[in-house]
């Protein structure tokens, strides 16, 4: 069935159902549809849609019975009584148990907003949006689900499929679904800020062999390729959105938590579900590509209009992807703005039209694959100011296997992407981080007072004078193996031992040493990259030739991965706040 026609049996709105509940305050949804979607009953035949209350042209409803006491009123046309799920049944119903309706209740945020990084209130109508949902298995490609008191990392997926009504025509009819935008959603562990980093399509990176499960049933592994598109990590040879979350961690070293996957359908609905979205030209667009034609200045985009703004790669910046991805962040973060505005958060058709397209439009792996799920990310997103969310892009050079004036590829700018990827990787906002390098600050000055001054200040041990055993924490698997050979092959550290699995996980990765080790302490922080704050000195002097202990936590990425994240962000990386609006030139 086709997305805009699922869950409209009957040709009945339910926008067209809410109603003022006096008692709570809130606006309920109340889904009189007809007899049939209850308990069948001889003396209650299935009432015709257009009889439903409200509906144009429709006979009045007749009204219900006061009820007996004076002291509690009646319920309102319409309405059930507040708080319950059931009541006493109407005049000429069938059984009480069959007249039971379901109420749409109040969340903290919105599926919308997980689609684009925003955050809306919305009513959820569980049964019904859960049937919207599109849900696919991607195995172990990541964490199966976020946790609360960590950072979630997030894969939104536009796909260039054209499924869908009135899609047949854009570009590749026959195209099965490549990673035509990609967006890795970081979530910072305290939710105070985000960063929207946007992987370009063209991307030439390695695509590991990938895990599939088949229309069957079965699973298929797909070889992996090297030095191809990055698009092309879905949809070709039978790949899943699993691929490209493993390819995405492949690029950028980031386990992804979880994915979420839209069509063209997507823009579409969503922009016109809001309302429309604003955008602002400096300059007129004719592209006869994406047939967008519009005159400088301020517009209200929606439905095809804003499908082919953001799909336009001949109007703005140098008339490639790179520019393409800017004018999409600022389409989302526009959108974002309007789904959070006061005209939005206070209409309730709104609400219920945002999650309608969103689930319609969505396809998420197992771990978030229900409305329960998915409201559950949606509270932990739901206060967190536009301000502090970022969108840039994965900072990328000109193919140099490419000849000149024929340049169709990207490689990644290790230089200027490596100081970025480590900022996400250590939790770092790119908007907040003067607070960042102040909360530092201080705890360094608070660490100084006891500890800091011995651990980083004083002398270095040679390499080959450090004894350290090595305990896998938490850290990736084969970590502490890993390690030990990157020390005594790379490093000079022939006296690390690999010691197996610690007794019990940790967060966040710790060298115990004692005070005559912490010339040792020292020499392998700086090897490591291990911050002061992994440094943990006991209080008894310990005898000759016992080693360190080194546990690798759960922030562990792997041997050679620095752990002490900059706090600067690089000068060149292309990025923009959710909140600012930008004219695209």
């Amino acid at each position: 069935m086709d997305a805009q026609s699922r869950g409209r049996a009957d040709e009945i709105d339910p926008a067209d159902q809410w109603v003022l509940n006096p008692r709570t305050g809130n606006y309920e949804l109340r889904l009189d549809r007809s007899a049939a979607q209850q308990q069948p009953s001889v003396a209650a035949p299935r009432r015709p849609s257009s009889a439903r209350a409200g509906a144009p042209g429709a006979p009045a409803a007749p009204k219900t019975p006061k009820a007996p006491s004076p002291a509690v009123p009646g319920p309102r046309r319409g309405e059930g009584p507040p708080g319950r799920r059931g009541g006493r049944p109407r005049k000429g119903g069938g059984g009480g148990g069959g007249r039971r309706k379901r109420i749409l209740v109040v969340t903290g945020g919105t599926l919308a907003f997980l689609l684009v990084g925003g955050s809306v209130g919305a009513y959820l109508y569980y049964d019904h949006l859960n049937n919207n949902l599109n849900v696919t298995d991607v195995g172990d490609a990541g964490t199966g689900g976020f946790k609360k008191d960590q950072p979630i990392n997030i894969l939104v997926i536009g796909t260039d499929k054209r499924s869908g009504a009135g899609n047949e025509g854009y570009g590749d009819a026959d195209s099965v679904g490549h990673a035509d935008t990609t967006i890795l959603f970081h979530v910072s562990k305290d939710r105070s800020n985000a960063t929207a980093l946007s992987i370009p399509r063209d991307l030439i990176t390695n695509i590991p062999a990938c895990p599939t499960k088949q229309p069957d049933g079965s699973s298929k592994t797909i070889p992996g390729e090297k030095g191809i598109r990055f698009n092309i990590s879905l949809g070709q040879e039978g790949r899943d959105p699993g691929c490209t979350m493993r390819t995405v961690k492949e690029i950028t070293g980031i386990t992804v938590d979880n994915f979420m996957m839209v069509d063209f359908n997507a823009v579409k609905v969503l922009s016109t579900a809001v309302g429309g979205v604003p955008v602002c030209l400096a300059k007129p667009v004719d592209d006869k590509d994406s047939k967008l034609k519009l005159d400088a200045g301020e517009h209200r985009l929606q439905g095809e209009q804003a499908l082919a703004f953001v799909r336009t790669r001949h109007s703005f910046g140098n008339h490639g992807d790179l520019d393409r991805i800017k004018t999409q962040q600022q389409f989302l973060g526009s959108m974002m703005r309007e789904m959070k505005s006061k005209e939005t958060l206070t209409s309730p058709k709104k609400f219920f039209s945002l999650a309608e397209a969103a689930t319609k439009s969505l396809t998420v792996d197992s771990g978030i694959g229900s409305i329960d799920k998915l409201t559950s990310l949606a509270g932990e997103l739901k206060d967190m100011d536009l301000k502090n969310i970022t969108f840039t892009t994965l900072p990328v050079l000109d193919n140099p296997a490419e000849p000149e004036g024929k340049k169709a590829t990207v490689v990644v700018d290790q230089r200027v992407a490596d100081p970025l990827l480590k900022m996400i990787q250590g939790d770092v906002s790119l908007t907040e981080v003067e607070k960042k390098e102040q909360a530092a600050k201080d705890a360094a000055d608070a660490e100084a007072k006891s500890k800091a001054d011995a651990l980083l200040q004083g002398n270095r041990a040679p390499a080959g004078d450090v004894r350290v055993d090595i305990y896998n924490g938490g850290g990736p698997g084969g970590a502490a193996s890993a390690t030990v050979n990157w020390l005594q092959n790379g490093k000079g550290v022939n006296k690390s031992s690999n010691r197996g699995n610690a007794p019990a996980k940790v967060d966040a990765t710790q060298l115990e040493y004692a005070p005559n080790q912490a010339d040792q302490a020292r020499a392998l922080a700086d090897i490591m990259g291990l911050p002061a704050t992994a440094l943990k000195m006991g209080s008894a002097d310990a005898a000759p030739k016992t080693p360190m202990k080194l546990t690798l936590g759960a922030d562990f990425k792997g041997a050679g991965i620095s752990l002490t994240a900059p706090q600067k962000a690089p000068e060149e990386i292309q990025r923009v706040e959710a909140d600012k609006a930008i004219c695209a030139k």
